[in-house]
């Protein structure tokens, strides 16, 4: 079986073949998906899986991108999109939004609602099922804070509604949710005034401005906090800030990211990141754990 032309067939316009991923990843870096595909429906999904089962063909989901690294050589297989699933809804203290809705925009509507509890993820720029697959946060504020319900399918196209105490989370980590593909999210808030809202929120997505290098393409903090310390602190220490190779550096504004800054490649990116890891666990005897997430096929 073609599965490329099943799949050409099924979605149309909705089915990239051989799309590259420097369209699709906020590090504006990467070599071609195989098939690229933005299912909108449950059907849809359940077209996808059953597809990928029957033929053996591997499949990954991606939200915004913004914590992938794809390798220049490309992705094999079927790559899925959420993006073009992104409704969000408010009815009373709960916001609902589908896992291709941007995680800020969310934020926003809960915000102009009046209710307190995401404020401080502002300015995170993925998607809502990104931020629950790694219980994203910032500013001392986490995703699974007023997480209440997740809707998902698993990957034999069987609906599912996970409660948060299904779920076993902890910084950046959420035990058993590779085992489900992510459709929606619902988030208990708390009514409060606007205006301090507002303002929160403002002033987050200003701090995000002066602290972060959001004028080149990254992927925001490359590797995990340690326990006690941070990634940024560490680099720093170890004197790579502005630490280059190929058009892949070390911000000199937040040591903890790697920015895009001159037409990089997968690889100096991929390189950078080794190079920090060695030369901090030279330095400190820390071994640092990234965040990112690295896909596909690298040259050597």
């Amino acid at each position: 079986m073609d599965y490329k032309k099943e799949l050409s067939t099924y979605f149309q316009e909705n089915c990239l073949l051989n799309e590259p991923m420097h369209r699709h990843t906020t590090y504006r870096a990467g070599g071609p998906a195989e098939v690229y595909v933005y299912p909108k429906s449950t059907e849809d999904w359940c077209f996808v899986l059953k597809l990928a089962q029957t033929e053996n063909i591997p499949l990954r989901i991606i939200g915004f991108g913004s914590n992938i690294l794809v390798g220049s050589k490309g992705i094999k297989g079927i790559t899925c999109s959420t993006k073009r699933m992104n409704q969000t809804a408010v009815k009373g203290n709960r916001v609902t939004a589908e896992a291709g809705a941007a995680l800020d925009k969310v934020c926003e509507t809960a915000v102009r609602a009046g209710l307190a509890g995401m404020e401080k993820l502002s300015g995170i720029p993925g998607s809502v099922g990104g931020a629950v697959y790694m219980n994203a946060g910032a500013f001392g504020q986490e995703t699974f804070d007023c997480l209440e319900y997740v809707e998902a399918i698993d990957f034999e196209g069987r609906p599912a509604v996970l409660l948060k105490k299904d779920l076993p989370h902890a910084y950046r980590h959420v035990e058993g949710i590779g085992n489900y593909i992510v459709l929606s999210a619902g988030f208990s808030l708390e009514k409060k005034e606007f205006a301090p809202l507002m303002e929160a929120r403002n002033g987050v997505l200003h701090k995000r401005i002066e602290k972060q290098p959001l004028d080149f393409p990254s992927a925001g903090s490359v590797f995990k906090r340690p326990v006690g310390d941070y990634a940024s602190r560490l680099i720093d220490e170890a004197g790579l800030r502005g630490l280059s190779i190929g058009g892949a550096k070390v911000s000199e504004k937040h040591a903890g990211f790697i920015v895009n800054f001159n037409h990089a490649t997968p690889e100096d990116i991929k390189h950078l990141m080794e190079e920090i890891k060695r030369q901090v666990r030279q330095k400190s005897g820390i071994e640092l754990e990234l965040e990112q997430i690295l896909w596909g096929e690298f040259e050597v």
